[in-house]
């Protein structure tokens, strides 16, 4: 027979799960668990998760600040998010879409990286396809989605080296044929 332990963030998780009717399988894929470690957790078998990333994504899948678990400490490192992932979020609460639902939209295989751009843990991609996809989910123009792109493709030229600024007509041209591409029919 199994020992549990009580806590209150095991009962959130589980009536989270209940409520939404989220498959636990679904549920561990997104925050990047096993399935079993998840019965765990709301069966009270394990002490709820004290490991800030675990928390953060449970946190952004459920929709709530990561406060809301006791276990939460803050992370050293402040997470800092940008004027993309905040593009992302504002979209998805304009068009009213659960955040599960956004997830759903992407191959299994991604969701973990959607849950870790949302909470500010990886940028947006700079791949003009993958972007794409997820702005189109959220009902994002293709401008606006360009606008992203361009934002990112200048932070990873600058992140790698390249001062824009003096380099801005190279920069200008390969920006003006990339537009050209991302906003054709």
């Amino acid at each position: 027979m199994k020992q549990t332990i009580s806590t209150k963030s095991s009962k959130k998780l589980a009536d989270f799960l209940d409520k939404t009717n989220l498959h636990k399988k679904d549920f561990a894929q997104m925050i990047g668990v096993t399935l079993s470690y998840v019965y765990n957790l709301i069966d009270n078998t394990i002490p709820f998760s004290t490991r800030s990333t675990t928390l953060e994504r449970i946190a952004t899948v459920m929709e709530v600040e990561p406060e809301i678990f006791e276990e939460y400490r803050l992370p050293q490192e402040p997470i800092l998010i940008d004027e993309a992932v905040n593009k992302v979020k504002t979209a998805l609460k304009t068009k009213k879409m659960k955040v599960i639902d956004f997830l759903k939209s992407f191959p299994r295989n991604k969701r973990l990286d959607i849950v870790d751009i949302l909470r500010g843990a990886i940028p947006v991609p700079i791949d003009w396809s993958e972007l794409d996809f997820m702005c189109n989910i959220i009902g994002l123009s293709k401008e606006e989605t360009f606008n992203i792109w361009e934002n990112r493709f200048k932070q990873v030229l600058e992140n790698n080296g390249m001062n824009v600024y003096s380099n801005s007509e190279l920069v200008n041209k390969l920006l003006d044929c990339a537009k050209k591409y991302a906003l054709k029919g």
